[in-house]
């Protein structure tokens, strides 16, 4: 499986594993089908929501990788 960086495309992730939407609703990403959101990368997605891009990638790839 290809690792996630904070260039990585949300949607992209969420085609991957649906079950990783919960780490994007508790950033407060509510709206994960809408074209935009699935359209920024993690790191734009982090900047506006005040998130840090590199605990949620690490948390991300724990994920994917145990799952």
């Amino acid at each position: 499986m290809a690792q996630i960086t904070k260039d990585t495309i949300i949607g992209d992730i969420l085609d991957m594993n649906m079950d990783t939407a919960p780490f994007f609703l508790e950033m407060g990403m509510h709206c994960l089908g809408c074209p935009s959101a699935r359209g920024e990368t993690i790191g734009q997605a982090c900047e506006v929501h005040g998130v840090s891009a590199d605990e949620l990638v690490k948390k991300l790839n724990d994920f994917m990788n145990n799952n």
